[in-house]
């Protein structure tokens, strides 16, 4: 049970909401006149973010195909 509370306590600290750019990012991206810059950002932040969901994603599909035998 203390197990369980203290598991459950990391977790709620380890999903405290962060900022979603560093502040030389948040400069580059506010003094850029083109959208080159922002959207190239953007698409590195989205190719980062792919592979712990696809992680999540096959863990998951393993284990209810082990428990489903």
């Amino acid at each position: 049970m203390k197990n369980k509370i203290l598991t459950s306590v990391f977790f709620i600290f380890l999903s405290i909401p962060g900022f979603s750019q560093c502040a030389m990012c948040r400069a580059v991206l506010e003094s850029s006149e083109n959208d080159g810059m922002a959207e190239g950002i953007n698409n590195g932040i989205m190719y980062l973010a792919f592979l712990p969901y696809l992680i999540v994603f096959f863990m998951i599909f393993f284990v209810y195909k082990k428990f489903k035998k």
